[in-house]
């Protein structure tokens, strides 16, 4: 038998796109665009995945494109204000937010699961933390503190 770990709560699409919505919010904070092989080197993902995750937030107006020679991908101001629940809405959805601990289908507020009340207060918890944190505030961290590669 399978089960999730805590690592595993977001899709491993979301956590490609989180990480790359970091690194270019870090890197184009100056108004440079960051290359899609840059991006890809830089997190750790393979660059047909993270160009396909990134076209989709592009569309969604999380990130500009850039064309060209010396295109890529950059974060203006405004778009750095969205925070990483944004992000993770746009990608996986709300079941990250809403869902049963135990992906029940009939667990509900009217109908719980023994750990529905428990698991909403963590789940609470975390929704506070993802939508508290913003692009703009990885832009003002240490660039070299930040580990964005998974191994």
């Amino acid at each position: 038998m399978y089960c999730k770990t805590d690592e595993e709560m977001l899709s491993k699409t979301c956590e490609y796109a989180l990480r790359a919505m970091i690194y270019i919010a870090q890197q184009s904070c100056d108004g440079k665009s960051v290359n899609i092989g840059e991006i890809s080197k830089s997190i750790n993902s393979p660059q047909l995945f993270i160009a396909k995750i990134l076209q989709r937030l592009t569309r969604q107006g999380f990130v500009h494109s850039v064309k060209g020679r010396y295109g890529g991908f950059c974060i203006s101001d405004e778009e750095a204000k969205a925070s990483l629940a944004d992000i993770i809405r746009a990608v996986d959805g709300e079941k990250i937010f809403q869902g049963c601990g135990l992906g029940l289908a009939y667990c509900s507020e009217k109908n719980p699961c023994p750990i529905h009340n428990t698991y909403k207060e963590a789940r609470d918890q975390l929704h506070k933390i993802y939508s508290d944190t913003t692009l703009e505030q990885f832009r003002m961290a240490n660039h070299e503190e930040l580990q964005l590669r998974r191994e």
